[in-house]
């Protein structure tokens, strides 16, 4: 990606988020009956600043009484809270129901220690602000899922990032356009505006998809490879928790024969997995350094898969595309 895109991005992002990117309301809670007292806090206050009606008998307190009603007063209306908030929990972004988790992940611990290798490449991704890490792996295992699809990338786009967000169908199509688009938009036409310094989740919904959106189009195209008789050569990087993964594919076409090489830099032992149109090569590695691994095809195949795996890192292997093109 080069500085122009680079740079596109971030004013397009702005672009899309000025309206209250600074702004926030803060909810204010109404507590309309307090153990059967409407709205204590002003019938207190009424009652302390108002002078007592005619006729009625004025109300007194002995010494020690008022700081005792006060403290009764914050202990009922700290229980009413914690009652409305049990009842109606707050959700994360990507819920639309409530969810119980477990309150213990100790027999899971194995398994998570072994995870998260393609992590690192979240630091790689050009946005104005840093994906929260959970926010990220679930990006990435949407992508890795639709990776194979035929579906054009805006479509794509719309389904790895609508799981966030269920009920906005609309307004991530029309983001999402927008992202797709930004590519042939000069920089010049797009104005200034201030970059965005709130944490994920303190921006608008509106601010959240854009940035996912954005996230998901970069990991798709550096997940997918396109090579073709004019282009036969091309590389990616991906960035692990080992250090840098370098791929370098090639494609040749000889007569009827089709054949695909890929030469890799790993950063630690691991296993390279082409396969498409039947056939399939498999490579292993005892160490860090160079892997290849070839497939010759007498048909063309419109796809094709390859498998990294680096089973110390990650428990899943990352999967690429390489699209051939006549």
């Amino acid at each position: 990606m080069n500085s122009d895109s680079e740079s596109l991005q971030d004013h397009l992002l702005d672009w899309l988020l000025v309206d209250n990117i600074n702004t926030h309301e803060q909810n204010l809670v109404d507590c309309e009956e307090v153990d059967g007292v409407d709205n204590p806090l002003k019938q207190a206050a009424t009652s302390k600043s108002s002078q007592p009606k005619l006729g009625g008998t004025p109300q007194t307190f002995q010494l020690g009484e008022i700081p005792t009603v006060q403290e009764r007063f914050q202990a009922v209306l700290k229980r009413r809270l914690q009652i409305q908030t049990e009842n109606h929990p707050p959700l994360f972004p990507w819920e639309s129901q409530i969810v119980e988790y477990p309150d213990c992940i100790e027999e899971r611990s194995l398994v998570l220690s072994n995870a998260g290798g393609w992590m690192a490449q979240r630091s790689k991704l050009n946005l104005p602000i840093s994906l929260p890490e959970n926010v990220f792996r679930e990006l990435l295992e949407q992508c890795q899922t639709l990776i194979t699809s035929s579906l054009p990338l805006g479509a794509k786009l719309v389904q790895v990032v609508e799981g966030f967000f269920p009920s906005e169908s609309q307004t991530l199509n029309n983001i999402a356009g927008l992202v797709l688009r930004s590519t042939y938009r000069s920089v010049d036409t797009l104005a200034m505006m201030p970059s965005i310094q709130s944490d994920y989740f303190d921006l608008q919904p509106r601010q959240q998809m854009a940035l996912s959106l954005l996230a998901a189009k970069q990991l798709l195209e550096n997940l997918t490879l396109p090579v073709s008789p004019s282009h036969p050569v091309v590389e990616r990087q991906w960035l692990t928790s080992a250090g840098l993964l370098t791929l370098r594919v090639e494609y040749v076409s000889q007569g009827q024969w089709t054949q695909l090489h890929v030469h890799s830099d790993l950063p630690t032992k691991g296993i390279l997995k082409l396969q498409g149109s039947g056939s399939k090569a498999t490579a292993k590695s005892s160490g860090s350094g160079n892997l290849s691994v070839e497939l010759h095809c007498q048909q063309l195949n419109p796809t094709y898969t390859l498998e990294v795996e680096f089973p110390e890192l990650d428990a899943q292997p990352l999967v690429f595309v390489i699209n051939p093109m006549i």
